[in-house]
């Protein structure tokens, strides 16, 4: 750690020097320069270290400035009367999910979800959809924002994320039907209003924290990432729960 100390100094003060030049001599600058290049040779690791160092730095910048815009978005997070809920609806943590219905990564973290609502009867589930993927995550969201506006918003989710088949007209209203629903209510729901602006409510949040892919699962004041085991979601809601 004081040969990384010591070469930080030094690039200090050769940077200084350059945006300086009154500050130093050339010979002082020439022997900075030396001196490093003598550390390195001597101890390369000097230089992982600093790199580790600097990606340490830039880490805990961009945890704080999540937890920042996290905070500022709590209500539009957690407090959308018209979001779906899954769980328990009066939850003492929430988690909020974004995810693409196409996305296998998202498929692959329902089960685990699954798992995680049956183990723990205090956690109340927001979905934000967000069909990133193209057009037929589009027509997929489409139809299960218009099924919940009859109460069916987790029944086609788990429809459609359980086939690989494509979400045709055909195919969308074949589903609705086998699910006991309204399916020319569906279709003319898919398209309406309150579903585009739903959608493209949700793509603005995700555009304002800054999340570029899915999964991605809101908990408190931790954002979480990528398809992550049913123990990573677990510890999360724990912390969550500790802190209120």
């Amino acid at each position: 750690m004081k040969r990384l100390l010591l070469c930080l100094c030094l690039v200090a003060a050769a940077s200084s020097a350059s945006a300086q030049t009154s500050s130093f001599s050339a010979s002082q600058r020439q022997e900075i320069v030396r001196i490093l290049r003598e550390a390195l040779k001597a101890d390369p690791s000097i230089l992982r270290e600093a790199i580790e160092a600097l990606q340490a730095d830039d880490s805990a910048r961009d945890a704080a400035d999540t937890k920042t815009r996290l905070i500022a978005q709590q209500k539009a997070l957690t407090a959308n009367p018209t979001d779906p809920v899954a769980g328990n609806p009066s939850g003492d943590v929430t988690i909020v999910e974004f995810y693409d219905p196409r996305c296998p990564y998202c498929k692959r973290m329902a089960s685990a979800m699954e798992s995680v609502l049956q183990k723990d009867h205090g956690i109340r589930l927001v979905y934000k959809d967000i069909p990133v993927l193209g057009p037929m995550s589009l027509a997929e969201s489409r139809a299960i924002l218009a099924a919940q506006k009859q109460g069916a918003y987790l029944k086609m989710q788990s429809a459609l994320m359980s086939t690989p088949a494509e979400p045709t007209p055909a195919m969308l209203r074949d589903t609705a039907h086998g699910l006991g629903l309204d399916a020319a209510k569906l279709v003319t729901d898919m398209n309406s209003p309150p579903v585009s602006e739903k959608i493209e409510q949700n793509l603005n949040l995700a555009h304002l924290l800054k999340v570029d892919g899915t999964p991605v699962f809101v908990i408190g004041t931790q954002m979480i990432t990528g398809a992550v085991d049913q123990g990573a979601l677990e510890n999360a809601v724990a912390i969550a729960r500790k802190h209120g």
